[in-house]
């Protein structure tokens, strides 16, 4: 009989999922599989609905004022690069920080070579972005604040409501990236104007989903113009939301199991999620503390953080290690770069092989993170 996997990598993608999840999604695929909004049979509109509840039940988790603001994506990066491109304009001044995703960074690098200025601010690894320095890098033509709510890299937690109180007072726009965050940590929409968030992660939904909270009368550009199921007389992209970035069809088996995950987080409460989360990341850190051999990155023991840590083994490569976890321990965790070259560059680990990436989330147990700290003490010789 095959030995359980340990599973944590949740950083990269939530598993096991909810079963209520799985249910949903083979539900949809056998009994609702219309194409939402393009026909009036009782299959398209059954599929119809599943969106329809996915929306709400994303609006009342991010306790954003209208579901029509919810604008459903194959995933975070998708949301971000609507969300940046369909905003900036040539001659616009962007600041981001040293930690971002890829998913911030590439989009940033492309748009710099059209004639749009980037400032990347340095981040403290254990209290986040400052807004002193957010302050001091303003300049007249500063239209947009992108950054990350958890670094995907070493946890560190920015300050979203000093941040973007901030940038309300200054006229900036504040675009959060929530891929760390979304489903296991209160998110304030009072203070945001735009948010990413995925589908597959903290909220328990299948790969494939995620979306953009859009703040009520901000308007952006789209970037891509296709099929709604709206105003199909027209060439022109309709104007009204969700559906003026909706273009294509939208993954309604996803969205049936991102709406079950929801509503799995919704019934358990995010504050009951983020207590557990932090009680086994802080006791993997704790135990991590005791081994000799272990370098940690980022916040340590009882500071806030994500349910992430970042370490590196004296003598061992992160590969290597972490195939070892996994073939001899059932573990799987997530070795290298993390599709984040400023973070590792910020932290000195780009050219080293990145870190090993540990990620509970709040379906692992005491005994997975046990058994963690076993195998990283076998690595070590400890």
């Amino acid at each position: 009989m095959e030995q359980k996997i340990i599973y944590l990598d949740n950083a990269a993608g939530s598993f096991p999922k909810p079963e209520s999840v799985y249910t949903a999604v083979d539900k949809a695929m056998r009994e609702k599989g219309g194409n939402p909004g393009r026909s009036g049979h009782r299959l398209s509109l059954a599929a119809g609905r599943i969106v329809d509840e996915a929306r709400l039940l994303c609006a009342r988790l991010f306790k954003t004022p209208s579901p029509e603001n919810i604008i459903f994506t194959n995933n975070t990066t998708t949301a971000l690069n609507m969300a940046i491109k369909g905003l900036v304009e040539t001659g616009d001044h962007i600041i981001s920080s040293s930690l971002e995703h890829n998913s911030v960074s590439r989009p940033l690098h492309y748009l710099e070579n059209t004639g749009i200025e980037v400032t990347k601010l340095p981040t403290d690894l254990n209290c986040g972005l400052s807004v002193d320095d957010i302050k001091s890098a303003l300049r007249p033509n500063t239209k947009l604040l992108v950054c990350t709510h958890i670094s995907n890299v070493t946890g560190t937690v920015n300050d979203i409501s000093s941040i973007g109180t901030f940038c309300r007072e200054k006229g900036i726009l504040l675009l959060v990236d929530a891929a760390q965050s979304a489903g296991s940590r209160q998110i304030d929409p009072g203070c945001i104007d735009m948010l990413a968030f995925p589908g597959h992660k903290g909220l328990f939904g299948p790969q494939g989903t995620g979306g953009l909270y859009i703040r009520p009368g901000l308007e952006l550009k789209t970037i891509i113009q296709g099929g709604t199921g709206s105003s199909s007389e027209l060439l022109s992209q309709p104007v009204s939301l969700p559906g003026k970035f909706e273009s294509g069809t939208l993954n309604t088996p996803g969205l049936a199991g991102l709406a079950a995950g929801i509503a799995f987080i919704l019934e358990k409460g995010i504050e009951e999620i983020e207590q557990r989360e932090t009680y086994l990341i802080n006791k993997l850190i704790e135990g991590i503390n005791k081994i000799d051999g272990i370098g940690l990155i980022g916040p340590g023991i009882n500071q806030a953080r994500g349910s992430l840590v970042s370490i590196c083994i004296k003598n061992k490569s992160p590969a290597d290690a972490a195939l070892f976890m996994d073939s001899a321990f059932n573990i799987a965790v997530r070795s290298g770069l993390h599709c984040s070259s400023d973070a590792h560059r910020s932290i000195g680990t780009l050219d080293k092989g990145g870190t090993i990436r540990i990620s509970p989330n709040y379906l692992n147990s005491e005994d997975d993170i046990d058994i963690c700290l076993d195998a990283l003490k076998f690595l070590t010789g400890s």
